[in-house]
């Protein structure tokens, strides 16, 4: 039987956010990769195997993926949220960029998922509802003078902006830095979303106007929308809309 791989994305957390088509992939694998806390959504059952790893080894865990699809295993490579937003589709496509040619012939396939800053937009409103970008705030793949500046950049352009990773343990200043950039640049008390752990028991949302928003507001399980100078906030008997007209002029 010829192998394959899925590149899966299982969503912010809730399982009823697990698309349809991802939920067959899972049915139809031998093997099941990715990083610790993904791998221990999915359900242990007879026949299929379970290879969870540790952070920062993308590219490893690609190319098992690679090596057992060819050897005729059914392998669904799985991240949280949209495998192709800051997660493991990339690296597989880079392990096979960089690979054996014979990774090429492999029969792979990327299945969409729910990406944080979707759900959390979602849970607030439509504060992405005009032009915006996703900025990843973690400095493990680029150096922070490049992460500063397109956060500079993006202000200037006057997006929306989602910051995914914006604080650890071990960066903790990084969050510090890009809130300094944007209140420089704006000048203005938009909106700030605070959004931890979208769709789980735990979620949490706040809502702070630029100048009151801290980096001790975020961890590595909250994802942080910035408004536009158009976003705007609807006030309401409980949680306030937020949301960013469609038109600008």
């Amino acid at each position: 039987m010829s192998g394959w791989i899925a590149i899966a994305g299982l969503g912010p957390g809730d399982a009823a956010l697990v698309t349809p088509e991802v939920t067959a992939a899972l049915a139809a694998a031998t093997d099941v990769i990715g990083y610790i806390p993904y791998v221990a959504r999915v359900v242990p059952r007879e026949g299929l195997t379970l290879h969870p790893s540790d952070n920062r080894v993308e590219l490893d865990r690609a190319g098992h993926a690679l090596t057992l699809a060819l050897a005729g295993r059914r392998v669904v490579v799985v991240s949280s949220g949209d495998p192709g937003v800051f997660a493991m589709a990339a690296a597989v496509f880079e392990a096979i960029d960089h690979g054996p040619s014979a990774w090429r012939e492999v029969d792979i396939r990327v299945l969409p998922g729910i990406t944080a800053m979707l759900a959390a937009a979602a849970r607030a409103g439509a504060p992405l509802g005009h032009d915006f970008c996703a900025i990843n705030l973690s400095d493990n793949l680029k150096p922070q003078a490049l992460i500063e500046r397109r956060v500079r950049l993006a202000a200037q352009a006057d997006f929306a902006i989602a910051f995914y990773n914006p604080r650890s343990r071990a960066r903790p200043e990084g969050f510090g830095r890009a809130l300094a950039i944007l209140r420089e640049e704006c000048g203005d008390d938009r909106p700030v979303l605070f959004a931890r752990a979208v769709t789980t028991a735990e979620e949490n949302l706040r809502i702070v106007p630029l100048p009151d928003a801290t980096p001790e507001m975020a961890d590595m399980r909250t994802v942080v929308i910035v408004g536009s100078s158009t976003t705007r906030t609807i006030l309401r008997d409980g949680p306030p809309i937020l949301y960013t007209p469609r038109s600008a002029s």
